[in-house]
């Protein structure tokens, strides 16, 4: 249950609450409940609120739907059967304003349901401009080492060359590039495509206590 308890320092504290009514229905009942129930439940205005939990549970890897049935979700439980993997600290980046993150100061232990192909590397987050996603100042993240990524993929993008920032990455058809953050009160930040490079993109989250 390591990796699964680690990965939920990556939901917010109502996707959580989400997550633990379904798991709770499905146990109790043997079927997942409805976006209504949901709703119901949480006293959202409407079952779009529930379908984006929904569709956030399932993009973070917590909750698998089958397409071919009305209820078809079910709870994922990662166990790892692996030891966890070492891998290196280098440096901080933000989750505000950009700021430098270069150089190697130590390592740390991250569950392998974490790690995938291809390199990775942890960096430790500074700032609240991800906060809405379940990201918090002094938290650590795992980076995927790539060049590339999706519209609307957390990634770690280098501006002119030195500065380091996590935000949402979104290429638009005028040729700007626009890194958004997960917190209302903070401006997206937008830049020609030449100014910007993604060192890696986002896929796990640690936070010690």
């Amino acid at each position: 249950m390591l990796a699964y308890c680690w990965r939920m320092n990556f939901l917010t504290s109502r996707q959580r609450d989400v997550l633990a009514f379904i798991e709770g229905r499905i146990k109790a009942h043997g079927i997942a409940p409805t976006l209504k129930e949901i709703s119901e439940h949480f006293g959202f205005s409407s079952t779009a609120s529930a379908q984006k939990h929904v569709n956030l549970l399932v993009s973070k890897g917590f909750l698998e739907r089958d397409k071919h049935q009305k209820r078809g979700l079910t709870v994922v439980d990662e166990t790892p059967v692996t030891p966890a993997v070492n891998l290196q600290v280098v440096g901080a980046v933000a989750a505000g304003s950009p700021i430098e993150n270069f150089g190697v100061s130590e390592e740390t232990a991250v569950p392998p349901g974490m790690v995938g192909q291809g390199e990775h590397f942890v960096l430790k987050v500074q700032g609240f401009s991800m906060i809405d996603d379940g990201i918090h100042d002094g938290d650590h993240i795992v980076v995927k080492q790539t060049h590339e990524a999706r519209p609307g993929e957390t990634v770690v993008a280098l501006i002119d060359g030195d500065e380091a920032t996590l935000k949402r990455f979104y290429p638009e058809a005028d040729g700007t590039i626009r890194l958004e953050g997960a917190n209302q009160t903070m401006s997206p930040i937008v830049l020609p495509a030449s100014r910007v490079v993604i060192q890696g993109i986002l896929v796990g989250l640690l936070r010690k206590y």
